[in-house]
């Protein structure tokens, strides 16, 4: 297995060694555990259930918990624990989404979907998410009640998704759905840290707030990416999102602004650009537009308001690096 590439270190972030270095060991232990929790005595279950641990990913929320962990003992087992908790969870909504988005392709491999079908890929999800919460369980009942609060957040915001705005306004919308899929988990992530490394109720509570909102933003800047980035930086093809008619955050800008070239707004208004010159054409205007302004400075609005939930949080390095980490998901679609 891998961690990604999105370690603190690799992030070039100003942090102090001491954090770095205890963080970077929690993600191992984490990764190793993974490996673990993955298994089954069924081989084509452990198979498919090892298929997108195995390709690695950016591993966001486990850094979350990791973090949070920094402001009490970081080094108690159930740290662990509780990362495969959240980590296992994000894995089995991957599953699901692939077979309701009919991916073929996640973190540069076949999609489970594609591998092995359907009933298989949706089957591997409902027992990582099993997984999950059995080690919740593990860890008495309020990581319990949290993972599955959690998960009903995750389920809401993918019935919205699947639903659309239905007469709301589509950005507020959007913006809804990001907070459930994403922010929730995240969210859950750093309160874990917080809660399992014996951290003060005002500091977990704060690291909550942190999550959710640091999740936002960053799922945000991810969308950009597909956009802004040259290359596989986000995870995806560039372009991805277009390609398929996935209408993220500045393509509804684009076709919300009254300065959106014309041009820009047939494409966009057109579905799903799969021509080749088609697409090529709608991404070069909308990298260009005024619409990708505004959606990086929505990144950049999300990302002070995740700083601003630090406040109460106790000063020190751990503090710092979470508010260093503010500076690189508003900067990295820049």
């Amino acid at each position: 297995m891998s961690t990604g590439d999105l370690t603190l270190t690799a992030l070039g972030l100003d942090i102090d060694p001491a954090v770095d270095a205890s963080v970077t060991a929690l993600l191992a232990a984490v990764e190793e555990a993974l490996r673990t929790n993955v298994a089954s005595a069924d081989p084509l279950v452990a198979e498919a259930a090892r298929h997108l641990a195995d390709a690695g990913g950016k591993r966001f929320r486990p850094i979350l918990v990791a973090l949070g962990a920094q402001f009490g003992d970081p080094e108690l087992p159930e740290i662990i624990a509780a990362a495969n908790v959240v980590e296992l969870t994000h894995l089995a909504t991957l599953y699901h989404d692939d077979v309701m988005d009919e991916a073929l392709v996640r973190r540069g491999s076949p999609s489970a979907n594609s591998r092995w079908g359907n009933s298989v890929a949706i089957l591997v999800g409902d027992y990582l998410f099993a997984r999950a919460a059995d080690i919740a369980a593990s860890l008495g009942p309020e990581a319990v009640h949290l993972q599955a609060r959690t998960f009903a957040r995750l389920v809401h915001g993918q019935i919205a998704e699947t639903a659309g705005p239905r007469g709301t306004d589509p950005i507020e919308h959007y913006l809804h759905v990001i907070m459930e899929k994403t922010g929730s988990l995240i969210a859950t992530s750093a309160h874990f840290g917080g809660l399992f490394s014996g951290a003060e109720a005002k500091d977990v509570q704060a690291l909550a707030a942190y999550g959710e909102t640091i999740g936002i933003a960053f799922q945000l800047s991810d969308d950009l990416l597909d956009i802004s980035s040259e290359s596989v930086e986000s995870g995806k093809t560039p372009g991805t999102d277009l390609r398929e008619g996935v209408p993220t955050l500045p393509v509804l800008y684009a076709l919300d602004g009254d300065d959106t070239d014309p041009r820009l707004r047939e494409l966009l208004s057109a579905g799903p650009l799969t021509d080749d010159e088609l697409h090529a054409e709608a991404l070069t205007l909308l990298r260009e537009s005024a619409a990708m302004k505004r959606a990086r400075e929505t990144v950049r609005m999300y990302a002070e308001q995740a700083r601003a939930e630090l406040a109460p949080l106790p000063d020190g390095e751990a503090k710092r690096a979470m508010d260093a980490l503010c500076d690189f998901i508003a900067d990295r679609t820049s």
